[in-house]
């Protein structure tokens, strides 16, 4: 390396950067180019290689690509997602695309691990310095691991040949264009070397961020360093909560573990890989109670008292259990505006279908196209699933405490009555506060949650996994089945107990349906939808559909945009530019 070399650094706003709770951590008018000499005796600099990464976090806010699924329209022609959905996804246009992104990334921590050793942390302090070295090496290989996932997910995928192909490994710092002239690895190797950065960062990091008041509680993999209690929680203490923690880089590697082996790339059904994906979440959530640890009112995390109850500032300054990572609260009312039906002077965005309402069963948990659900088509919303209302604003339901008239026509929340107006049937609920106004002059603010991991997801992944490992009542070593997941997930949605339909679900195959049916319903709109169509090889090409009153005042369902996908597009491409640079090999189709 030459020492010569310039350097991209950025200034802290704050010493804590995405943990304290600043929307942007970098103050722009304070960036330097400056040389490697300079970064090393500016730890605050240095240390903003690091945190870059920690800003372009990919799903720091909610994406809405539900809008390119069956599950969601938007009302906004521009919408790159309804764009993508109609047929304009490619290799040069692609509102998918992390690969800029993540190996933008995935370069500043490299730059960044390649001088943190040369950095006086802690002048004062040799043991604390070393400290300081150990734990901001475990973020970056962590974060450079979440880099890799990310680029698995949205990237990765069969060459021209057959094979199936990962990423291009860059775990060095490249210093000119021709070195990223590299080849991209199988899959599996890219999967390997993404676990290679989990488990050095696990090697580094705490488990999770919590004071001590004993040096006896000290974790055992710090003894070297002989630090007392107070330099421990100076460098692993509780003011770190919200940087990547063990606990975190736990949740991405059973993320990893269960996309493959999903059928997407688990394409001989490999049942060892099933058992590692249900072990991997098991093991995300074995230290803290396994089911124990589900929180019951973990399905209405954006409303006030939950948000309140993670807020660390208030109460007993710690997360709920259903938070395993998430971004800084936020006080605003951009969701609502966006979201929010005509009525209630919100611009209606994004509309949820007739598909996604009609995956919610009955109250008493059977489908409604189930013989013994008591379902009455004419009477959709009467005695269903309660999270459909708190999800989905419907015909006659309240939002802000107005009557939403949607399909007789009266109001400016009928179907395509004005350009901020439904075009299914239906307004999206979930993530809204309703203490919020966005009317003129009367425009307020509430604090708000983006979840990046819930325990929901975690348990939902071990659901997915130990059902195709080992079938509905399997356990493993875990002490908990996939049934006993989905049975707490539905008793805590309000459906009726005992769960008859639950109780008649004995194949792998009925629960396949009903727990991909579960995560549907639970992960909505938090940007699952997109990628699990794609992780189990579903249909792409359902068509959206909508509600109406027909001629007769009769419920009728039409289709309301189509879905124009080819059957490659299970996997995303490589962006065009990139494979013309670089020679990268393509994925088939595109």
């Amino acid at each position: 390396m030459k020492h010569n070399r310039l350097f991209f650094a950025f200034a802290l706003v704050a010493s804590l950067g995405f943990a304290a709770g600043c929307d942007d951590p970098f103050n722009a008018e304070e960036n330097f180019r400056m040389n490697k000499d300079q970064v090393i005796s500016r730890p605050q600099y240095a240390e903003g290689l690091l945190d870059y990464a920690y800003t372009q976090m990919p799903y720091r806010s909610f994406r809405f690509d539900e809008v390119a699924t069956d599950d969601a329209v938007s009302n906004q022609t521009s919408n790159s997602y309804r764009l993508m959905a109609g047929g304009s996804w490619s290799s040069l246009s692609n509102s998918q695309d992390m690969w800029t992104v993540c190996y933008r990334s995935i370069m500043n921590l490299n730059d960044f691990l390649s001088i943190i050793d040369e950095v006086n942390w802690k002048k004062s302090d040799p043991s604390q310095n070393d400290a300081f070295k150990m734990r901001l090496s475990g973020e970056a290989y962590a974060l450079r691991g979440v880099m890799k996932y990310f680029l698995l997910q949205n990237h990765a995928g069969k060459g021209e040949d057959g094979t199936m192909l990962g990423i291009p490994e860059y775990n060095t710092l490249v210093s000119s264009l021709k070195d990223f002239s590299v080849p991209r690895e199988t899959f599996t190797e890219s999967v390997e070397s993404a676990n290679e950065d989990f488990d050095k960062a696990l090697d580094m990091l705490p488990m999770d961020y919590v004071d001590v008041t004993d040096a006896t509680n000290i974790p055992s993999k710090y003894a070297s360093l002989n630090l007392t209690v107070e330099e421990f929680n100076n460098v692993f203490g509780s003011g770190f909560t919200q940087r990547i923690s063990g606990r975190i880089v736990l949740a991405y590697k059973a993320r990893l573990a269960l996309l493959a082996a999903s059928p997407r790339f688990n394409e001989s059904g490999s049942a060892s890989l099933w058992e590692t994906a249900a072990n991997a979440n098991a093991q995300v959530l074995s230290d803290v109670g396994g089911l124990s640890y589900f929180d019951p009112k973990g399905n209405i995390f954006w409303l006030k008292d939950q948000v309140n109850d993670s807020d660390l500032n208030q109460g007993n300054k710690k997360e709920t259990n259903e938070i395993i990572w998430r971004r800084e609260i936020q006080n605003i009312n951009s969701w609502e505006q966006d979201n929010y039906a005509p009525t209630v002077y919100g611009h209606g965005r994004i509309n949820p279908t007739q598909n996604f309402v009609d995956a919610f069963p009955m109250k008493n948990g059977y489908p409604i196209n189930d013989a013994a659900s008591g379902y009455d088509a004419q009477k959709p919303y009467t005695n269903r699933d309660p999270r459909l209302a708190q999800i989905v604003v419907y015909d006659n339901s309240k939002e802000w405490g107005k009557t939403i008239k949607i399909l007789d026509g009266s109001t400016n929340d009928g179907i395509d009555k004005t350009e901020y107006s439904t075009r299914t049937g239906y307004y999206m609920r979930k993530h809204l506060r309703e203490d919020v106004s966005v009317q003129t002059g009367k425009t307020s603010t509430q604090k708000h949650i983006i979840p990046i991991i819930r325990s929901t997801e975690i348990f939902l992944n071990y659901a997915e996994a130990a059902n195709e490992a080992w079938g509905p009542e399997g356990k493993g070593s875990n002490g908990y089945s996939a049934r006993d997941v989905i049975a707490a997930i539905r008793k805590r949605a309000g459906l009726a107990q005992p769960d008859d339909y639950l109780a008649s679900v004995t194949s792998k195959e009925a629960m396949r349906q009903l727990i991909r049916n579960e995560r549907r319903i639970e992960l909505s709109f938090e940007g699952a939808r997109f990628w699990d169509i794609r992780r189990w090889k579903n249909d792409l090409t359902e068509p959206a559909k909508g509600i109406r009153l027909d001629e007769n005042g009769k419920y009728e369902t039409v289709e309301v945009e189509p879905r124009q996908y080819e059957s490659y597009m299970i996997y995303g491409p490589i962006p065009f530019n990139e494979v013309m640079k670089f020679g990268y090999v393509q994925n088939q189709g595109w």
